[in-house]
């Protein structure tokens, strides 16, 4: 099977995968292939940067160059499950600064 260009396999699943970066800065991880189904829509910047935005009733339609993507945490067939109890936090803090003393 040959991969889209830009892509990489998902370390739980395999299936090829590319990143992208939301709005707020985030990173998703979105199918290599477009979906006519997904409630993505992804593009690449002037910079090369794939971006994606979620398609809302303000914007529901695609814009430009942008492409229908699916995100991958909603179709990987083995997805990574959560941790069920918080870690646990090992060290010492280091008390706050408090200035010399004479």
């Amino acid at each position: 099977m040959t991969t889209p260009t830009g892509s990489t396999p998902c370390p739980s699943c395999g299936q090829p995968i590319r990143w992208a970066v939301t709005a707020v800065g985030r990173r998703q991880a979105l199918n290599a292939t477009t979906d006519p189904e997904g409630n993505t829509a992804a593009y690449t910047d002037g910079t090369g940067r794939l971006r994606v935005r979620v398609l809302t009733a303000e914007r529901p339609t695609l814009e430009g160059a942008e492409w229908r993507a699916m995100p991958h945490a909603a179709t990987c067939a083995r997805p990574r499950p959560r941790r069920a109890v918080p870690r646990q936090r090992t060290g010492v803090r280091p008390a706050p600064w408090k200035g010399w003393q004479r």
